[in-house]
């Protein structure tokens, strides 16, 4: 009964330490603390999980692999669930993609105005007002009776 006790507490001791070392690992801090990375691991579970259960489903791995659309999204979507995941770990930020978005409108903006007089017309009418358009008639014209005699 002695050893059994003594391996017991040998047990409890390292179960203790291995415990305390787990409760000072930043990875498991940020597991507990981020929700957003523990959705990322359950989505990407979840959808290994669909995509596993299509390949095995009878009609053969490879096939299933090659031709099958649904497993197609659903490895995609558990990669791209995992790569969230392991920024999250890393302590990655998530790039925004609004500047990027931002950026093409600008440059789409700038070509289209370039090339095209119509929009030209548009954005100037909007940002000065239309243009009013009149006929001019000069106040200093000859009347057709000296224009004759002159000659």
């Amino acid at each position: 009964m002695a050893a059994k006790s003594k391996r017991a507490a040998k047990s409890a001791k390292k179960a203790g330490e291995a415990a305390s070392s787990l409760r000072d690992n930043e990875y498991v801090q940020r597991l507990i603390e981020d929700d957003e990375l523990r959705d990322n691991i359950r989505e990407a579970v979840d959808a290994a999980r669909d995509a596993y259960a299509r390949i095995a489903n009878g009609k053969g791995p490879a096939k299933a692999i090659m031709e099958d659309k649904k497993v197609h999204k659903d490895m995609r979507k558990a990669a791209e669930s995992l790569r969230e995941a392991s920024d999250g770990l890393r302590g990655k930020q998530k790039k925004s993609r609004l500047g990027r978005i931002i950026l093409v409108a600008l440059l789409g903006a700038a070509i289209a105005l370039i090339v095209s007089e119509d929009i030209r017309k548009a954005v100037l009418d909007k940002l000065f007002g239309a243009e009013e358009e009149f006929e001019y008639s000069s106040t200093t014209s000859q009347t057709p009776q000296t224009a004759s005699t002159q000659s």
